[in-house]
């Protein structure tokens, strides 16, 4: 396990090319889905996020008026501690 590099506190696996292991949307359904359907996650930014698959997995969050969807579960709490970090 290793820390993401643009989130020191958010552990994760790092799979052989980089990308994080479990995190982002499937490649396959990402190629099925439109870009009005898609999402990058605040936290991990570079994470690519299918807005229903969010919904359904209750990963989303919404602040001063906006919809953040986030890619998995630690980055909920992150988001919540302190969303101007993350959207700014």
């Amino acid at each position: 396990m290793s820390t993401h590099p643009t989130n020191p506190g958010h552990a994760h696996n790092e799979t052989a090319d980089g990308s994080c292991g479990g995190h982002g949307a499937n490649p396959e359904a990402l190629a099925r889905t439109g870009a009005e359907d898609v999402a990058e996650c605040p936290v991990m930014t570079g994470t690519t996020v299918i807005k229903a698959e969010a919904e359904a997995a209750g990963l989303v969050r919404h602040h001063r008026g906006q919809r953040y969807w986030l890619c998995c579960d630690a980055c909920g709490p992150l988001f919540d501690a302190d969303p101007e970090r993350y959207i700014a």
